[in-house]
């Protein structure tokens, strides 16, 4: 089929699967999430592999990865946070999705990319299971500190450290976030690998899992 029938038959899933990210209703005309999404679909049209599962699983993992670090990267970064099982998006709370995550290692690009970040957390002295083990139960705690780590990985010197001196750089993220240091080093390690995670381009599977939505709040 011609990429651009596909393309235009497809434009009601690219709507929405960029409005379940952005919670608000968004205008081919004026609104760059709408560009950002149909540009992350022809990716997806060109990088899809029958390994990689479903189509249009895979899909929504790019766009949703793409609108991700469209925000992370903007001047005023939106506030992002866990969505909750009663809003019935595609992904479940972030133990949970990890879990479900694990029993899926059949997709081979799947278990490639878990193994490829466990190697890279062995050189921090982590471990993948830091984010079930470690999450914090509270929700608005969990937020918090993905707007931490959001807004850290949309920072090139504190990435460079975290990844030079493979710790965080506790004085710089509380310039930068207005966060004591008690709560920086209560959740060190998982601030440290969702940073990981959400500057990195390597593992769009394990940041989809994440179930990150923009704050409806946010225009």
């Amino acid at each position: 089929m011609d990429r651009n029938i596909f393309i235009e038959e497809n434009k009601a899933f690219i709507y929405n699967t960029a409005y379940n990210i952005c919670k608000r209703k968004l205008s081919w005309e004026n609104d760059d999430e709408l560009s950002i999404s149909l540009i992350a679909f022809n990716n997806a049209c060109n990088n899809f592999k029958e390994e990689k599962g479903n189509f249009y699983s895979y899909a929504k993992v790019i766009i949703k990865n793409s609108l991700i670090d469209y925000f992370r990267k903007a001047k005023n970064a939106p506030l992002v946070m866990f969505a909750s099982e009663e809003e019935e998006l595609q992904y479940i709370d972030v133990k949970n999705s990890v879990e479900q995550y694990s029993v899926e290692l059949e997709n081979k690009g799947r278990t490639e990319e878990i193994k490829e970040f466990s190697k890279e957390l062995e050189l921090y002295k982590l471990d993948f299971s830091i984010l079930v083990k470690s999450s914090p139960s509270h929700k608005d705690t969990r937020d918090s500190l993905l707007n931490i780590a959001f807004t850290c990985a949309g920072e090139e010197t504190i990435v460079n450290t975290v990844k030079e001196k493979k710790m965080l750089p506790l004085k710089e993220i509380m310039l930068l976030t207005g966060s004591n240091r008690k709560l920086l080093e209560k959740w060190r390690r998982y601030i440290l690998i969702l940073i990981l995670i959400l500057s990195s381009d390597k593992y769009p599977y394990i940041k989809s899992y994440l179930n990150i939505k923009v704050g409806e709040n946010n225009e």
